[in-house]
């Protein structure tokens, strides 16, 4: 039984195993190619969704920050009654807390921008584990 499966498959011509092979090379790319654009597809989507609320929302924050910074100078300069400089004073020390709260955050945001990858996870991970097992497979030929 072995004998006669190892003469079939010399049988096979060099033409036909390159056909072979370009074949499922070619299905291998289309694949591979097909799940990055549904990935992609996905992402968009999302973004697609979520702009138009978010940008809402970043108007409607500004407009409450300034009211909010208004009304805390404000309060601010009560404590600077009788200076003839309260105004400045209570600018200087709001805008100064806004600006370590804002450093803070966009120091944290850096932080998680940096942790969070652009290129589609799950499509990487497919690709690293096909060159794993192409390595494997090609060391298992020689």
């Amino acid at each position: 039984m072995n004998e006669t499966a190892y003469s079939r498959n010399h049988e096979r011509s060099l033409g036909s195993l390159a056909a072979e092979i370009k074949d499922e090379l070619s299905e291998f790319i289309q694949t591979r190619v097909q799940m990055f654009k549904a990935e992609l597809r996905e992402t968009i989507a999302t973004f697609k969704q979520a702009v138009p609320m978010a940008v809402l929302a970043i108007a409607l924050l500004a407009t409450a920050y300034i009211l909010l910074t208004l009304a805390f100078v404000g309060v601010v300069a009560v404590a600077f009654w009788n200076n003839p400089y309260r105004w400045f004073f209570s600018f200087l020390i709001v805008g100064m807390l806004w600006l370590i709260a804002g450093a803070l955050t966009a120091f944290l945001a850096w932080n998680r921008f940096r942790a969070q990858r652009m290129f589609p996870r799950r499509t990487l991970g497919v690709l690293k584990a096909d060159k794993v097992w192409f390595e494997h497979d090609a060391r298992s030929q020689l």
